[in-house]
């Protein structure tokens, strides 16, 4: 138990752990409205496809700059100002919704709006954490991290299941809106000089290349990222797929929605807790988890009741968040400080950025063919792809490298 939460006995992490619940539950409101919203005004697959893709869009495009200026930056600095900026269109689309304004062209706005401030705060925020906890307690403050996020995942959806039924859509976007100050708040009032800080990065031409190519030509950073690029593309569309699966399927309303994305953030907090109480991560638990991620979708894909989707639900999220989890430990410990930032934004652009290509896809796939179909396919490609690179691992006996060694071959 005490290795398990040992990152919260560190001051400034533990008042981002707890600013960060806050914040993140806003933010799941924030997705559970949007889509429900663009469902009831479009009732297309097609258009909730194409609103995940615009809000992740700027991540795909803009990603590795954001990684980069999360290098040369003050990170704490940075995050005040993106936390700050993330606030707005929530406010707009909120205010908009409410005095019954909104209109679509208005969400796709606000989410390509809101992916512009997110491709420079995810990567400052991924990388930020190893800033506040050192390198030694990474992967625990990682996976506690994933804890905060999948809590979040149980309480805002059912916040705003109920919240929608009450009293519409716009109301969650307010509270998102407001939601972001408690960060802000925290990260004020760090202690800056108890944070591991390496030297900002001096601006040089070519740096973007450079990430890329510390990123590849590490196996140790090559094998999770083009994992998750599978995983990302194919299989994290929930956002597109489970109000289709909801709507259609179950023939069912906004609260079932939020049911399913509130058992599935149980799954999870369970899932972030046992990585966190593992001793470290490692390839060969990173393969399992993608593998059985894949497997559990295929389950949930064809459960023939709602009940039964319910209890799917909850491995869903465990195999699920120990998944991304591990990958984003490994992915830190086996990279330097000075790149840190660039392959972080590579991870995001990967896990996220992937969206305006598999969202659009996976929306055409479930309106065409059925929403079982959208969560099928995402199932097979995980599994095939965890699968592969167990081979991998296998066969490369792969381990985690010191993140400074020098790069061979």
């Amino acid at each position: 138990m005490r290795r398990t939460f040992s990152s919260l006995a560190i001051y400034n992490y533990r008042l981002f752990f707890i600013s960060q619940l806050v914040s993140v539950t806003g933010t799941w409101m924030q997705s559970v409205a949007q889509m429900w919203l663009v469902l009831h005004l479009t009732g297309s697959g097609v258009a909730l496809g194409v609103t995940a893709a615009l809000q992740f869009l700027p991540i795909l495009l803009f990603g590795t700059f954001g990684g980069l200026l999360a290098d040369r930056l003050d990170k704490r600095l940075t995050l005040i100002a993106t936390q700050t900026a993330a606030s707005v269109p929530a406010l707009v689309l909120g205010a908009a919704t409410v005095s019954g304004h909104v209109q679509l062209w208005l969400v796709y706005a606000m989410a390509v709006l809101i992916g512009c401030v997110n491709a420079l705060d995810n990567p400052t925020r991924q990388s930020f954490v190893s800033e506040m906890v050192g390198r030694a307690r990474v992967g625990n403050a990682v996976s506690l991290n994933s804890g905060t996020f999948t809590m979040a995942r149980v309480i805002g959806p059912a916040v705003a299941g109920l919240l929608i039924g009450a009293v519409g859509t716009g109301w969650c976007f307010l509270a998102n809106g407001f939601s972001y100050y408690p960060v802000v708040g925290a990260l004020l009032l760090m202690r800056p000089d108890e944070l591991h800080r390496s030297p900002p990065v001096a601006k040089e031409p070519g740096q973007i290349k450079a990430g890329l190519r510390y990123a590849w030509r590490r196996p140790q950073l090559r094998l999770p990222l083009l994992l998750m690029l599978v995983v990302g593309t194919l299989a994290f569309n929930f956002s597109v797929l489970l109000p289709l699966l909801v709507q259609f399927v179950y023939h069912s309303g906004a609260s079932t929605y939020g049911v399913l994305l509130s058992l599935m953030g149980v799954g999870s907090v369970v899932g972030a807790l046992l990585v966190a109480s593992r001793a470290g991560p490692t390839y060969t638990w990173l393969t399992a988890a993608a593998m059985a991620f894949g497997a559990l979708l295929l389950v949930v894909a064809f459960m023939p009741t709602l009940g039964l989707e319910f209890v799917g639900m909850v491995p869903l999220g465990v195999a699920m968040v120990a998944f991304q989890a591990t990958s984003n430990s490994l992915l830190q410990m086996s990279s330097s400080q000075a790149y840190r930032g660039r392959v972080m934004a590579l991870y995001v652009t990967v896990f996220l950025g992937t969206t305006p290509v598999g969202g659009p896809i996976i929306g055409w796939v479930a309106q065409t063919f059925g929403a079982r179909t959208g969560l099928a396919v995402g199932g097979v490609a995980t599994l095939l792809a965890g699968a592969v690179a167990y081979l991998v691992v296998r066969r490369r006996n792969l381990e985690i490298a010191a993140p400074d060694e020098e790069l061979s071959g």
